[in-house]
């Protein structure tokens, strides 16, 4: 077994090296969101949006609501059709690994340049390619869902708990899309990774700050934002 794992061993080190850096990127975007909800720009539109459900279902905006949801679910629909495409892509290239393999692997200084090697990084993309499939996926459902959910008028009298669910679906629907676009960045670093296992831990480092600079609310704005985060608070 150990014999088996040896040939990988770099190349497995510093790809869980890599996804415990991007991972522990996560972890802390969200320990700041705990205490400053507006720190990146999907906890100010986590806001907006809530603030966007109370102007819409009190003013019965139904052709606005409609169009937004609208525009979000194509969006999720060509990257969900984006991710399968380039699963097949990855697909095909295992039938040429044995070819292609000399050329991806002229970089290669320090990792493994064996062919199981290589099935084992484009097996790691793929992997990565059907996760942002399925989180794309979840939401356009959750976007369908809220389309019909935010025309319903609340029967019951229970208007605030209305409000609520809908806003926290959408939000839902908003954080696989979220999720569906950290795999497609991840997707850099394993791309990086089939040159070799250092270019894997450099790309990741420089996506990490990329990510950082997107996700990060500009201070201009935060102003604005407390504006939508007073509105929210109806619910």
């Amino acid at each position: 077994m150990t014999e088996g794992l040896s040939p990988h061993a770099l190349d497995l080190g510093c790809l869980f090296l890599s996804i415990l850096m991007f991972t522990g990127y996560n972890v802390f975007i969200w320990w700041k969101l705990k205490s400053n909800p507006i720190y990146t720009i999907q906890g100010a539109t986590n806001l907006a949006r809530r603030a966007w459900v109370v102007q819409i279902m009190e003013e019965k905006n139904d052709i606005l609501a409609v169009q937004t949801l609208r525009n979000s679910t194509m969006a999720g629909t060509f990257l969900a059709s984006t991710a399968i495409l380039l699963s097949v892509g990855v697909l095909s290239l295992t039938g040429q690994a044995e070819n292609l393999g000399q050329t991806w692997h002229s970089l290669n200084i320090l990792g493994s340049t064996q062919k199981n090697t290589l099935a084992l990084k484009l097996l790691v993309l793929l992997v990565n390619l059907f996760i942002a499939f399925f989180s794309f996926s979840s939401s356009i459902r959750l976007y369908n869902h809220v389309g019909f959910m935010i025309n319903v008028p609340c029967t019951d009298g229970n208007y605030s708990t209305s409000l609520t669910f809908v806003a926290m679906q959408l939000n839902r629907a908003a954080r696989h899309f979220h999720n569906g676009m950290l795999a497609f960045y991840y997707l850099v670093p394993l791309i990086f990774w089939i040159f070799g296992p250092l270019f894997l831990l450099g790309s990741t480092v420089l996506m990490i700050g990329v990510v950082y600079r997107l996700d990060r609310t500009p201070k201009l704005y935060c102003d604005y934002i407390t504006a939508y985060e007073q509105m929210s608070c109806k619910l």
